[in-house]
């Protein structure tokens, strides 16, 4: 089969560096980075939150090809910033972005917890056993 092992798709090897930075020489303020070991997940969260930052004029990225494990993200800016600090910025926003969502994750499952028993239908049972909207905690209470 040509699929590479799993292991290759996620483990870098010795001395292999995690991103590639090339300046773009017909483009004014854009680079390309080649993050490798990743895929469309981390690809498509980067892009979104840089295209988000108002310096940026141009963000993209592709993957070449779905057995090669690496992407090719492309920014360029308006010269107020560099493409390699908006990366920086747009990544620790994400980071930012992903802690405070898994704090509320935990929050919500802290709270099903305290709360006792949970009714067997979640979308609202009829009968004794029934919770009316908008009572207790729920789900879009963060």
């Amino acid at each position: 089969m040509n699929a590479p092992n799993r292991f290759e798709l996620f483990v870098l090897e010795d001395g292999e560096k995690p991103v590639e930075v090339t300046e773009d020489t017909k483009i004014p303020n854009a680079a390309t980075f080649k993050i490798v070991k990743q895929d469309h997940t981390l690809g498509n969260m980067i892009r979104a939150q840089v295209l988000s930052m108002p310096q940026v004029l141009f963000a993209g990225y592709k993957v070449p090809h779905p057995l090669h494990p690496y992407f090719l993200l492309k920014i360029q800016t308006d010269g107020t910033m560099t493409p390699q600090a908006v990366l920086e910025q747009a990544c620790t926003k994400l980071i930012a972005t992903i802690s405070s969502l898994e704090a509320k994750f935990k929050r919500e499952f802290s709270f099903k917890t305290t709360e006792g028993n949970v009714p067997e239908d979640p979308y609202g049972a009829t009968g004794a056993s029934a919770q009316s909207w908008g009572t207790g905690k729920d789900y879009l209470d963060f």
